[in-house]
């Protein structure tokens, strides 16, 4: 048995928040913690529809909008404001880069409406995957074993020839319990290690 393909998340693995200070501060503007308003953001009823694409990203906005009383002309600097501690991790995309000559590469992600056209326009990205699964494009979310099937039968290899990694403990149990071979993210560093190592093992 060999590793055939290594399939990603995205948010927490691949772009993260660096520096909470603009968060903490949009929090704070609005009465409520960092927590509280991540949760409005990327939980609650609207965020959920949202990653599942049952409403779109500009639908969803005007509904944390409306829940924070933002007027509408200040609806975009309050997002920019949310994202702008958000880094993408570019040595990450060139291991990825570098496992994709050998390997199938492929992205997994509970993500909104709008990610495919960010990851395209504004990360350039897309050339490091062979496959893009998006949670809003699907109408499926991880850990829903339906949402991993799609990314194997995109990559076209069996659960166990592929190795996972996400941020979430949920998602990652998610995916070994279809088989495959699955990673915490904690570091850059102990994620390029760990998969290094499996499919080293796999090559012995």
């Amino acid at each position: 048995m060999t590793i055939n393909a290594i399939i990603w998340d995205l948010g927490g693995v691949l772009v993260r928040t660096d520096d909470y200070a603009s968060r903490d501060a949009l929090a704070a503007r609005h009465g409520m913690t960092r927590a509280i308003l991540e949760e409005l953001v990327y939980g609650e009823e609207s965020g959920h529809q949202a990653q599942l694409g049952l409403i779109d990203i500009h639908q969803h906005w005007e509904n944390v909008r409306a829940a924070l009383g933002i007027p509408h002309e200040e609806v975009e600097a309050f997002r920019s404001h949310f994202w702008r501690g958000d880094q993408l991790d570019g040595e990450l995309v060139d291991f990825i880069r570098v496992l994709k000559v050998n390997h199938r590469t492929g992205l997994l992600s509970n993500a909104f409406s709008n990610l495919r056209q960010v990851i395209q326009e504004t990360w350039h990205i897309e050339d490091a995957f062979d496959a893009m699964v998006i949670s809003a494009e699907e109408g499926l979310i991880k850990p829903d074993p339906r949402i991993y099937q799609v990314a194997l039968d995109r990559l076209g290899v069996k659960a166990g020839d592929a190795v996972f990694i996400d941020d979430m403990l949920q998602n990652v149990v998610g995916a070994r319990q279809m088989g495959m071979h699955a990673i915490q993210f904690h570091t850059s560093e102990q994620v390029r290690l760990e998969v290094s190592e499996i499919i080293a093992d796999h090559y012995r």
